[in-house]
This record gives C-alpha cells, structure tokens and sequence, in this order.
C-alpha cells in the first residue's frame, strides 16, 4: 500500500484540526438534497454560528482515529456533512432540525459535544435545549430573586422597624395608667384614718360648751340678793 497522496493528508489534516477546534460537530447525511437545497442549509448553520463542510467518511475517520475517536466510525456511513459548531451548539443543531423538517432528505446522524459522542437522539435533544441566551436569562432571574427579595426585606425594616416601635410606645403607655391605679387610690383608702381626729373634735369641745351651764348660778346671785338691798329702805320708811 502506498503513501497517501498530499491532497488526501491535507484534508485528514484540516478535518482534524477543525474537529479540535470547534466546539462540537454534527454529522448529518445530506443524501438526496439539491445544489440549492444544499446552499440554503449552509447559510442556515453560518447563520446559527457553525460551518457546514462535505467530507469522504474515509477521511474523517482517519482523522477521528488521530484524536482518539474511533466511536464516531459508526456514524461515518453515507454520504456524510459535518456541521462545525464554532459559537452555541444548540443553535446549531436547531438550524439542522428547523431545516430537516422541511427537508426530510437531511438526516442528522449524531456527533460530538466536546470530547463527548452524541447519538442521534442526542442531537435531537440538543436541539430541544433553550437557547443560550433564554438560559443565561434565567439564571440570571433566579440569581436576582434573592437579591431582589434581600432588597425588599432591607427596605422594609425601617419602616417595619418604625412600626414596631411606634406599637412598643403605644402598649407602654396604655399600660402606664393601669400600672399607677393602686398608688393613687391608697390616699382614698387611708381617708378614714386622716377624718378620725375630726371625728373626736366634739368630745374633747363638750366641756366647753357645758361650761357656762355649770356657771350660771354665780349669774344668777346678784338677783338673789336683791332683798339685802331692799331692807335698809324698807327700815328707813319704818323709822
């Protein structure tokens, strides 16, 4: 067996470092597709961030088994296209899906993601994936929610702050008045005991107020003598 010609060692060798390259790689069977048809597709998958190469299965499987990826040899069968995935690779297989839907000759055969061989159902599920931007979206909105709520709660706790000191003030005062009610009653409950001297002011005023009582027979004597005074006169007629 002779060497193999240039031509055929430049191609293994561009296939080979197209494959480590890029991102990933579809390969598709493009049996029975037009000129056009086969144009059309190209500038679906340049549009989708890929490159949509046609390849002799001999020669891809040479370079496969260079980078050690002999697995891919089960999917080097037909006329085969690959399809070089350089940006998203979930944009990429959607144009080969979007495409193939109304172009059933297409046939989207499996690949490779990375170092990893995809299936044919692989590569469906691939392109069943959200697109980049739709995830990192998402991501993004479930990494802000917390923010957003740790926000609000940040937010809130003056206000609620205010609040609770506002109901804290409120409840101490309507417990004050309840709290001082006994106290002041005391002086009412001690009244008796202030109103008993007054209570004894009669009984020690009695003996003065009976006293001119037990002094009016001494009023009374100068009456009782009035006929002493009456006897001289009544003497000095009788003479």
């Amino acid at each position: 067996m002779g060497e193999p010609r240039p031509e055929k060692v430049a191609v293994v060798s561009e296939v080979r470092d197209r494959i480590s390259s890029s991102n990933g790689a579809l390969l598709t069977e493009y049996r029975g597709l037009k000129v056009a048809e086969l144009a059309a597709l190209r500038q679906s998958v340049g549009n989708a961030g890929g490159e949509y190469r046609i390849f002799k299965n001999t020669l891809v499987r040479l370079a496969a088994a260079d980078l050690g990826l002999a697995e891919l040899d089960a999917l080097l069968v037909g006329p085969t296209a690959i399809a070089f995935i350089d940006g998203d690779a979930v944009a990429v297989a959607k144009s080969l899906r979007d495409f193939a839907r109304t172009n059933p000759n297409l046939t989207i055969k499996g690949g490779l993601l990375g170092t990893t061989v995809l299936s044919a159902a692989d590569a469906g599920a691939l392109a069943d994936v959200a697109p980049r931007e739709v995830i990192l979206a998402q991501l993004a909105g479930a990494l802000a929610a917390p923010l957003q709520k740790m926000a609000g709660l940040l937010q809130a706790m003056p206000r609620n702050f205010a609040y609770g000191l506002s109901a804290l003030v409120e409840k101490r005062q309507s417990e004050a008045p309840a709290a001082e009610a006994p106290a002041a009653e005391a002086p009412a409950a001690e009244a008796p005991a202030a109103e008993a001297p007054a209570a004894e002011a009669p009984a020690a005023e009695a003996p003065a107020a009976e006293a001119p009582a037990a002094e009016a027979p001494a009023a009374e004597a100068p009456e009782s003598d009035t006929p002493a005074q009456d006897t001289p006169e009544q003497e000095e007629g009788d003479q």
